[in-house]
């Protein structure tokens, strides 16, 4: 059985063959640049080059792809996209034309661009990573697949889309207080009767770029991290906890505790240092956080489902920009789970497969490779 898990992130998509003949610590794993890292440097050659570009494919990550986009125009050269690539800078397509200034094209306009260079844009490429396990004399070809990334789902015209995605995390834990709530089978049988939600775009995005025989799992990103968080023994070790995940855009923290999540908030990284930082977690422990004291700091928002203070609660961090906890007043733990914290959103990616996969053998073969001998947190997923 071949199982593969890709958390995709904005400087990089970080990869998990996931094989229940080898411990988890000896699977095989990559860290390689994120697919809008990539389109960042095409655009950046094409413009070097004076070329035009024609971007196609479906909506993706934006950032760094969105950032390259902008200098292109702003440097003379034209930019086209497809109805469906474009919606990667805005689901708003007055926006990206009118306000970004990029050429919105039918696809029979853009089969007639052939002087343009042409860039396929989709967060997942499984050719790709079947291309370069091959280089390595390994045969890619999974029986499931999981892959994560950040939505912010399709917010109406005149709503705040930091709002919408506060909305909808927020209904998703009330239906269902666990992390891999955020998870969805992108065909759903009927056992899991959990479908893809209308209004997140790039997960759905994502579903349509694979074509393949294999059962696709998608996920949010954040939550996939700190589910992997918890398989750190240390971690696993208490019952409640403020588990963070301090990524390269987003920094969102999970209370967890007996009931399930029981508070969790949402801030843009480049909007917070280590004061502001610890003092989110101090409110977030007491259950004082409001979400007016986040979203209107240009944050997402706060939710707080207990508002039981929890003393000194042990705090967790994990992510790539995990550095910025150091030097923090509350000695925070640095989850390692199965040795690798940057293949965490790997693992709890595996977790939620084993949550909503149809085939019952899957599941539980990867909820014995996740447990292992160090038992669960009663937070952690049904899979544990």
């Amino acid at each position: 059985m071949q199982l593969l898990a890709v958390d995709i992130g904005t400087g990089t998509q970080d990869v998990f063959l996931f094989d229940p003949v080898l411990d988890l610590e000896n699977g095989l794993k990559l860290v390689v640049p994120s697919p809008t890292m990539i389109v960042h440097r095409k655009m950046k050659e094409a413009g070097a080059r004076g070329e035009p570009v024609l971007l196609t494919g479906v909506m993706m990550g934006g950032g760094p792809s969105q950032w390259a986009a902008r200098d292109h125009i702003r440097a003379g050269y034209p930019l086209y996209a497809t109805p469906a690539a474009a919606r990667t800078f805005d689901d708003d397509l007055d926006k990206v034309q009118n306000d970004m200034g990029v050429k919105i094209v039918s696809e029979d306009e853009a089969r007639a661009l052939h002087a343009a260079t042409r860039i396929e844009l989709k967060d997942f490429d499984l050719p790709a990573l079947v291309t370069a396990f091959a280089t390595f004399g390994v045969r890619l070809d999974p029986d499931a697949i999981g892959v994560a990334v950040f939505d912010h789902g399709d917010s109406p015209p005149d709503y705040s889309d930091r709002q919408f995605r506060f909305d909808y995390l927020d209904e998703r834990l009330r239906a269902a207080n666990r992390l891999s709530a955020f998870a969805y089978l992108a065909a759903p049988s009927a056992s899991s009767g959990q479908t893809i939600p209308p209004i997140m775009t790039r997960l759905r995005a994502v579903a349509a770029s694979y074509n393949g025989p294999a059962p696709l799992v998608v996920m949010d990103t954040a939550p996939a991290a700190v589910l992997g968080a918890t398989f750190d023994p240390a971690v696993a070790a208490h019952p409640r906890a403020i588990i963070c995940n301090v990524g390269n855009f987003h920094t969102l923290a999970f209370r967890l505790g007996h009931s399930g999540v029981e508070g969790l908030f949402e801030h843009h990284t480049g909007e917070i240092d280590l004061l502001k930082l610890d003092s989110l977690i101090d409110r977030l422990a007491d259950g004082t956080l409001r979400h007016a004291d986040v979203f209107d700091d240009m944050g997402h928002g706060a939710l707080i489902y207990s508002s039981e203070p929890l003393a000194n609660p042990p705090v967790v961090v994990t992510g790539p920009r995990r550095s910025l906890m150091r030097g923090s007043r509350h000695d925070p733990y640095f989850a390692v789970p199965f040795g690798d914290m940057m293949i965490a959103g790997c693992f709890g990616l595996l977790a939620a497969m084993a949550d909503v996969l149809p085939e019952e053998a899957m599941r539980q073969t990867i909820r014995e490779s996740l447990k292992g001998k160090m038992g669960r947190a009663p937070w952690q997923a049904d899979s544990a």
